[in-house]
């Protein structure tokens, strides 16, 4: 995105991140940049219809005088925007904000908004969970570049994507998104999905961290756009170690995005993860991290189908090989 980092490791947008004293430690720790906690566009209009609800309760229910008190608004997105340039302000690591609006104006608006907060990027969260059998994707792809092109005309800090995996054809929209003036690419956001409780015979939420198997797919998509973009990669999602962290780059990654490793290691753990990068470069005398980016992407591997075939077929081809390793009886 033009910013220049220590190393490829940037800590996500989390709860983490929005503490000024988790900022300072993951500072210390060896952290690139962080992603400052979401400002979501449903939980501001969530909270508006709540206070609305409060205050007007008894509205109707007087004798002659309608009320004693001013009329009390929701503050809107200025209390997360003030603690944006608060956090922005404890550290000095390079420091993106993230947003999940819902409506064309409200992503230009706050869009502008966090921009004067001081931070060095946005990060554009851009999905839309499947619930309209009448709606599109390609009308879905539209609106979203729509957004984009709005919001790059209104800001002049770099403005990256973060997406979800749910398109028919990522490679398609991330190139589209690329043309149109994104900085930057987030492969891939992860969703809480329900679950049911069979045992209360309900609907229930959990909170799942991710796992180094999820981390297959972005490393693919990575391997795939390597050269074929200007737009910088970043991939997110089953990243737990120094190890994943240099599979993402040899695919073509620029940098990763990091949460749930360390919400299971600690803080400290990053420290831990860059020592490995560091390590495995040593031991391959790479310089730098531009020595191997992109060595195992398609551009570059020597079987550029490895990132085009239908992976079952191989496993199907190889089905005595798996009764070896996992039998069944």
């Amino acid at each position: 995105m033009g910013i220049e980092l220590k190393n490829p490791i940037i800590v996500g947008a989390s709860p983490m991140t929005s503490n000024t004293d988790d900022l300072k430690k993951l500072e210390e720790a060896g952290a690139a940049a962080v992603v400052y906690r979401s400002l979501f566009e449903e939980q501001i209009q969530l909270e508006k219809a709540q206070l609305d609800d409060e205050i007007t309760e008894y509205t109707e229910r007087n004798a002659e005088m309608v009320t004693l008190f001013p009329r009390i608004d929701h503050a809107g997105p200025q209390e997360h925007l003030v603690k944006l340039r608060k956090a922005r302000e404890s550290v000095s690591l390079p420091m993106f904000a993230s947003l999940n609006a819902i409506y064309e104006e409200t992503w230009i608006e706050y869009a502008k908004l966090i921009q004067e907060t001081g931070v060095n990027g946005l990060e554009l969260n851009f999905y839309t969970t499947p619930k309209d059998a009448e709606m599109t994707g390609a009308s879905i792809e539209k609106l979203q570049l729509e957004i984009l092109t709005k919001i790059k005309k209104v800001v002049s800090i770099p403005v990256s994507l973060k997406l979800s995996s749910f398109y028919s054809n990522p490679l398609n929209f991330v190139k589209l998104a690329d043309a149109t003036g994104a900085n930057g690419v987030v492969l891939f956001n992860r969703f809480y999905q329900p679950d049911i409780d069979i045992t209360k015979e309900e609907i229930s939420t959990t909170h799942s961290l991710s796992n180094e198997a999820e981390n297959r797919l972005p490393m693919r998509i990575a391997g795939l756009l390597y050269k074929n973009i200007n737009a910088s990669i970043c991939c997110n999602s089953g990243i737990h170690s120094g190890n994943d962290v240099v599979k993402m780059i040899l695919a073509g990654a620029d940098c990763v995005q990091v949460v749930s490793t360390i919400y299971q290691h600690k803080i400290p753990y990053l420290k831990m993860m860059l020592n490995d990068i560091e390590q495995w470069m040593a031991n391959r005398n790479y310089n730098s991290i531009e020595d191997f980016r992109g060595l195992l992407s398609k551009k570059k591997v020597k079987d550029p189908f490895v990132y085009q075939r239908v992976q079952y077929i191989d496993l199907l081809l190889n089905s005595n090989e798996i009764i070896k390793k996992y039998p069944v009886r």
